[in-house]
């Protein structure tokens, strides 16, 4: 896999990058990258870390670069638990998820139906 186009950090084995981390080295073919999402699974990370040829000291500033530029996110349940004790909300937040779309064409043709267009 070639490197992400946002490089923030490049070592000598690792790079920093939009996708998290990535070896510098492309014959590797993204077998030891790190996405974003797994930055902080310290399983994989150590896994990672003791693979042989890796460059434990260049992985370090790599892990720690990656991890100042993407911070771990708190859990949603934890930021509203805070939230409740500040006393800032006081009902229990709703779900803002969007209910799934139901197409009603059952035994129509498709060319009686009306069209919809989405604007941009």
């Amino acid at each position: 896999m070639a490197l992400h186009r946002d490089i923030f950090w490049v070592g000598r084995q690792w790079a920093v990058t939009g996708a998290g981390i990535q070896a510098v080295d492309q014959r590797l073919r993204g077998v030891l990258d790190i996405e974003i999402a797994r930055l902080w699974d310290d399983g994989l990370v150590q896994s990672r870390r003791a693979k042989p040829g890796v460059n434990a000291a260049d992985f370090d500033n790599a892990l720690t670069v990656a991890r100042e530029r993407f911070p771990r996110e708190p859990e949603p349940d934890a930021f509203v638990a805070q939230l409740e004790a500040l006393g800032v909300i006081e009902a229990a937040v709703v779900s803002p998820a969007v209910p799934a779309m139901s197409l009603r064409a059952e035994g129509r043709l498709a060319r009686f139906l009306p069209q919809w267009r989405i604007r941009r």
